[in-house]
């Protein structure tokens, strides 16, 4: 009998360590430990491929949106028989929320192998 994984812990550690890590190298590391070698990642406009390009996507976020923005769970990560889920909002810190959403997962031999970025639309 497989057990599954902590999916909460994966995909918090996710938000926190590879989209709000400022310090490529430190995202670098995470990616290393939370992916498979051949992840890919869907985005409302894109399909990235790879650790350093998601890397290099999460960096151009962080720059884009300035030191203080910051992605931040809502609830729980729920999952099951490798597919998983957790809401998200983000803005800057102790700001206005500037767009929500979720990430859904693909989860093989407990790392992220596939995500979806789902971006809810703006209220």
């Amino acid at each position: 009998m497989s057990t599954e994984p902590d999916y909460d812990h994966l995909l918090r550690s996710n938000l926190q360590r590879v989209f709000n890590e400022r310090d490529p190298a430190a995202r670098a590391t995470a990616l290393d430990e939370l992916y498979v070698a051949e992840p890919t990642m869907f985005e409302p406009d894109a399909v990235v491929h790879g650790r350093a390009e998601i890397s290099r996507i999460a960096g151009q976020l962080l720059e884009r949106f300035g030191p203080d923005f910051a992605f931040t769970p809502i609830g729980s990560a729920v999952g099951h028989h490798g597919l998983a889920h957790l809401a998200w909002q983000a803005g800057p810190n102790n700001g206005p929320v500037a767009v929500t959403g979720a990430d859904v997962a693909e989860i093989q031999d407990g790392r992220i192998a596939r995500l979806w970025v789902l971006l809810n639309p703006p209220t």
